[in-house]
Order: C-alpha cells, then sequence, then structure tokens
C-alpha cells in the first residue's frame, strides 16, 4: 500500500468509494469530481505510481476491468461511446499517484471538449521523432 495513498485505502475498504465493480487485481468507482454522468476509475489493487512504473499483468487486469465497465456504462447509462484515460506524471495532469484509467460515458452533445488536433507535422521531422522513440 502506497503510503498516504487514497486509491490504496479505497481498494484496500479503508476510504469510502461507491464501488462498481472488484475482483482480486482491481477495483473501479465513481469519480468523485466526475466529467460526465457516470465518469468512473479503475486502479489495481497493488500501489504503483504510474504508467511508467506498473507491473505489466496489473496493467493488463486494469485494462481487462475497464472493458468490462466500460461493456456495463453503455448498456446501462445509454452512452453513445466511452472515453478511457490515462495520464501519468502531474505534467500530464495525473493528481492522485497511484496508476488509473479513467472512463468517461460520452453522450451525443455532451460538450466535453478535448484538445483540438494540432497542425499536420512535417515527415521529416516524424520520421526523426520516430528514430528517436525506436532507440
Amino acid at each position: 500500500m502506497g503510503e498516504d495513498c487514497i486509491f490504496c485505502a479505497i481498494a484496500a475498504g479503508e476510504a469510502p468509494a461507491e464501488i462498481l465493480d472488484q475482483d482480486e487485481h482491481t477495483v473501479a468507482f465513481m469519480d468523485i469530481n466526475p466529467w460526465a454522468r457516470g465518469h468512473a476509475l479503475v486502479i489495481p489493487r497493488r500501489h504503483a505510481k504510474n504508467l511508467l512504473e506498473i507491473d505489466q499483468a496489473d496493467l493488463a487486469h486494469t485494462v481487462v476491468a475497464a472493458k468490462r465497465l466500460a461493456d456495463r456504462m453503455r448498456t446501462a447509462l445509454a452512452c453513445e461511446g466511452v472515453t478511457l484515460f490515462n495520464s501519468c506524471g502531474q505534467a500530464a495532469g495525473q493528481v492522485v499517484p497511484h496508476f488509473h484509467v479513467h472512463l468517461v460515458p460520452r453522450y451525443e452533445g455532451d460538450m466535453l471538449v478535448w484538445p483540438e488536433r494540432g497542425e499536420q507535422a512535417d515527415p521529416e521531422v516524424i520520421a526523426e521523432l520516430a528514430s528517436e522513440l525506436r532507440g
């Protein structure tokens, strides 16, 4: 358990949360600051600070649990789509330092706005970046 980690406390049943689904590896619960009706979080029970630190098996379990909940959202909430995302690190907007994915039900005309796509990049710049990322 991460020291003073609210998500670890939720997973252990030591902090309140509206639990939606859980198994031996994951817990899904309602987000207390929702961006849309039904916004939920899915976390691994085992503490990992972020995407760069999570064990691959825990990551896989979390994604499987997210799909299970997304399927339920589509049926129970009659949403037209679901946005799944993760913020890794403070610069990316991560607030709680425990790996988690957001599941945000999406409704036609829901007014949630994501950043607009940037301008198309120069193919040479893309190739240079790809080379750096390949190592």
